[in-house]
């Protein structure tokens, strides 16, 4: 028992490492909650926006690749620069077209606000020109085959500062896996 004891001191003071035996699992770091909101989408117009379109309430540009709002009552638990990660498939289907722009949603960074009569809500900004899939046999905008789907799930997954958020899908990605990776060390 002294040896042992000896050994963990020795382990715990020199900073070295004791392997798990196999059937231990190490501690997972705590998930970040999820939240149950309803999933809209909307376009960069100014039928749909305010009357500057291109520029979100953040004062961010309005990239229809990376920007999502979120409802007014969502500011304090999604304030801007929240990056979120979506997940229709906990959505209810009879409204809801998540599986077939889900390739089009990706991570995304809250950077607008939507029009104070919804609550518990997050609105996917979609490209008017360039977000269109085949849905029910022709080509639709990707907001309308979305929908309303109740009942999905957002997570955060980092933060970003509004003036540094990234053009694409691909540099927002490498951002949250490289948070991903410093969480883990």
């Amino acid at each position: 028992m002294t040896i042992l004891g000896a050994l963990m001191g020795f382990l715990l003071l020199s900073g070295g490492t004791v392997a798990l035996p196999a059937h231990a699992q190490a501690p997972k770091a705590p998930a970040s909650p999820g939240y149950l909101v309803t999933l809209t989408a909307y376009n960069a117009v100014p039928e749909q926006t305010d009357d500057n379109p291109l520029e979100t309430a953040s004062g961010a540009y309005s990239n229809p690749e990376v920007v999502a709002a979120r409802s007014r009552d969502l500011a304090d638990v999604l304030p801007f620069g929240t990056i979120i990660e979506i997940d229709g498939s906990t959505a209810s289907k009879e409204a809801c077209g998540y599986d077939v722009v889900k390739p089009l949603v990706g991570y995304r960074v809250i950077a607008d606000t939507m029009n104070p009569r919804y609550f518990d809500r997050i609105d996917v900004l979609f490209d008017t020109k360039s977000n269109y899939v085949m849905a029910d046999g022709s080509v639709k905008n990707a907001g309308t085959v979305l929908g309303v789907c109740n009942g999905a799930t957002i997570r955060v997954v980092g933060h970003i500062g509004i003036g540094r958020i990234p053009k694409t899908q691909i540099e927002l990605a490498a951002i949250v896996g490289g948070a991903k990776a410093l969480a883990l060390k």
